[in-house]
């Protein structure tokens, strides 16, 4: 089954934030000595918070519709801003405001398993 691209109704207010997560294997000694590793191929994992503000009703319930079809387990396609190709990403954690001026938040994070 192909991936949904996530293509928002519009884009994401300014002051999108980025936290990659950063897995890495470390052994530190008794002399002060550190070796570390990457801890798999995909050791780190990108992870943006997403908000939007001053949305319509409309523009709010798409957002909110797309990201609870998705379940926070199916992935899909999305390309932020910056980046030169879309990436597969899910979303466990969304939020929203349901007053006018409506306002919501995501935050994604970048999957390497299997498409669900």
């Amino acid at each position: 089954m192909a991936l949904t691209t996530f293509t928002p109704p519009i884009p994401p207010s300014p002051g999108t934030k980025h936290a990659p997560q950063v897995n890495v294997l470390k052994a530190e000694f008794g002399d002060g000595y550190t070796q570390a590793a990457p801890n798999g191929l995909n050791h780190i994992k990108r992870t943006i918070a997403l908000r939007w503000d001053g949305l319509t009703e409309a523009q709010y319930d798409a957002l909110d519709t797309f990201f609870n079809d998705r379940g926070g387990f199916r992935p899909f396609w999305y390309q932020p801003r910056g980046h030169a190709t879309a990436l597969k990403w899910v979303c466990e954690e969304w939020s929203g405001s349901d007053s006018a001026p409506w306002a919501f938040e995501a935050k994604l994070e970048q999957w390497f398993g299997a498409e669900a």
